[in-house]
């Protein structure tokens, strides 16, 4: 074989070593955009719409209290402008149920609020329910509280299933990285071996060639530098050989 096919072959092995670890961090590092994207779709949205539940079922919750002090116009408007909140953000929810019991969360939800809607739907200003706290104590904010409580169990669901996503992004992470780790060393640890066996192949050879020209006079024997390789070196060993038969002749 060839010093050139040798050496070239050497650079090509290490080329193919760095370009197996470049595509497979390459595909690691796809799979993790895709479980960003999953992760913002799946759980971030969910989150986000819950967030907006609870606040737009607080906000209900002063209205009640609005209307309970006899402030009716603005205690309706509060709250229809807070149903209107809740519903759209029920329905963002509703329709990204991704996780295992979501569905039943997104019932429990759904539930509880038509329960707590119906009881401040009812007349309050003018009636025996406005100024009448143990009423508010005993039917509205117990009502509001079980709604909250479910919108918050779906909060709780989507935030431990982010946690545990984000956790395995962590290790995708570290599985991109480890190719490009193990393709660095196993390059240095070739380069190491490849160094050798250049210095087997080719500077050895080279430096015996040099030792017997050095040593070579007309009176000595046939030149003979003791080339094993078969390529370019023994090749040259040959031409000096011939060369000195000519001089000697």
């Amino acid at each position: 074989m060839k010093i050139k096919i040798k050496i070239l072959a050497g650079f090509l092995l290490i080329i193919l070593m760095l370009l197996i670890a470049g595509a497979m961090s390459i595909y690691e590092f796809s799979r993790i955009g895709k479980s960003v994207k999953a992760l913002i779709d799946d759980n971030y949205i969910t989150l986000e719409a819950s967030k907006s539940m609870i606040e737009a079922l607080e906000r209900e919750d002063s209205g009640v209290l609005l209307l309970i002090s006899g402030k009716w116009e603005k205690g309706r408007s509060i709250l229809n402008s807070a149903d209107s909140s809740f519903l759209s953000a029920f329905k963002v929810a509703k329709n990204n149920i991704t996780e295992e019991n979501e569905e039943k969360h997104i019932k429990n939800i759904e539930e509880s609020y038509l329960k707590f809607k119906s009881i401040w739907k009812l007349p309050i200003v003018g009636t025996d329910k406005q100024n009448s706290t143990t009423w508010y104590l005993s039917d509205v904010h117990e009502s509001f509280l079980d709604a909250k409580f479910e919108v918050e169990a779906l909060m709780s669901l989507n935030q431990t299933s982010m946690y545990e996503e984000a956790s395995d992004l962590k290790n995708q992470s570290i599985r991109a990285i480890m190719p490009g780790i193990v393709a660095i060393s196993s390059a240095l640890i070739f380069l190491v071996i490849f160094n050798f066996f250049i210095g087997l192949i080719l500077v050895r050879p080279i430096k015996k060639l040099i030792d017997s020209v050095k040593d070579y006079n007309s009176y000595s024997q046939n030149f003979s530098a003791d080339i094993s390789n078969h390529d370019e070196l023994k090749v040259l060993e040959n031409e000096i050989l011939k060369l000195t038969q000519r001089l000697q002749k």
